[in-house]
């Protein structure tokens, strides 16, 4: 899959495609049913398929802190998109500018003359331009009049249930990894680059990987029980915690991982660690050795759930 990071590098040889556009967080089930239409359409025309997306995602730029917990972090939405057969993804930067842009100039300078779009999948809640001037009724009449089909969609149900991100992300909060895998169709995954800590974890016999998250807003809370696994490696199980660590005056959200029987050096390397149960909430303990107790208590749930064999 070709990456296209921001519309000036949009080169003259990607005039031409079927296009779709939206945040694609957590790239669910009822994206893959639209990526899969849009391929096949994109045969049909004989040109390139192509997903628009937002970097940030828009919410995060108008409501900071309050915006939505992102599920994926762009690394992770390329990775998922390559393995639907998207051939192009364009992520635009999504800064004032962009934002204050006319919706016209939207679709004749980006849709019509920059992108040739034959073909064009949105949501029928999709709004875009200065103001948000633009919506789905807009790009219908522009289809009309430039040429290219405009389909909601509104189409693409998984059954009778129609598949959202924001649904996703009430069963992640609820803790029910289970029915958020079967809504993703993939395991929630988190990844990031290991970097030293605090070591706190290694003073009380259970070391971690600390792993930075990189999000405004984290879509899990608590303690988990995670495989974890990276670029040619073996899958390693263990145990994680996700949030700021109460009982160490902790500032910041992250990702800490206690693996079982590894001893190697995890620094530097980006890592995905696959959430398979939740344990519990992250809770404040009065001291190290209460902490120590529970995270030992934690363990063993984590190998019971993961039918974890040390031998």
């Amino acid at each position: 899959m070709e990456l296209i990071r921001g519309i000036h590098n949009i080169l003259p040889s990607h005039h031409g495609c079927v296009l779709t556009i939206g945040n694609f967080d957590g790239v669910h089930r009822g994206h893959a049913e639209v990526i899969g239409k849009l391929v096949k359409k994109a045969e049909q025309f004989q040109v390139s398929s192509c997903v628009m997306t937002f970097e940030p995602q828009p919410q995060e730029l108008f409501r900071g802190e309050n915006a939505p917990a992102r599920l994926s972090l762009l690394r992770d939405k390329i990775s998922l998109l390559d393995e639907l057969g998207v051939e192009r993804l364009l992520c635009v930067s999504f800064n004032q500018k962009f934002a204050n842009m006319p919706a016209q100039a939207f679709i004749e300078q980006l849709l019509v003359k920059k992108l040739g779009v034959r073909y064009l999948v949105v949501g029928d809640d999709f709004c875009f331009g200065h103001g948000r001037q633009g919506d789905f009724d807009m790009l219908k009449r522009a289809g009309e009049q430039f040429g290219f089909a405009v389909v909601s969609t509104q189409s693409f149900l998984l059954g009778d249930k129609r598949v959202s991100s924001t649904e996703v992300r009430q069963l992640l909060a609820k803790g029910n990894l289970e029915q958020a895998r079967r809504l993703l169709g993939h395991p929630m995954t988190l990844s990031g680059r290991v970097a030293h800590g605090q070591k706190i974890g290694r003073t009380i016999g259970f070391p971690t990987a600390n792993i930075a998250l990189k999000r405004k807003v984290t879509p899990v809370r608590g303690v988990f029980a995670v495989k974890l696994y990276w670029q040619g490696s073996d899958i390693y199980e263990g145990v994680a915690n996700v949030g700021f660590r109460p009982t160490v005056n902790g500032q910041t959200c992250q990702l800490e991982v206690h693996l079982f029987d590894f001893d190697g050096d995890l620094y530097g390397k980006t890592v995905e660690v696959e959430l398979v149960a939740k344990i519990r909430d992250e809770q404040p303990f009065k001291s190290l050795d209460a902490l120590k107790r529970q995270i030992k208590n934690d363990a063993d749930r984590a190998k019971a759930l993961l039918g974890f064999d040390a031998g």
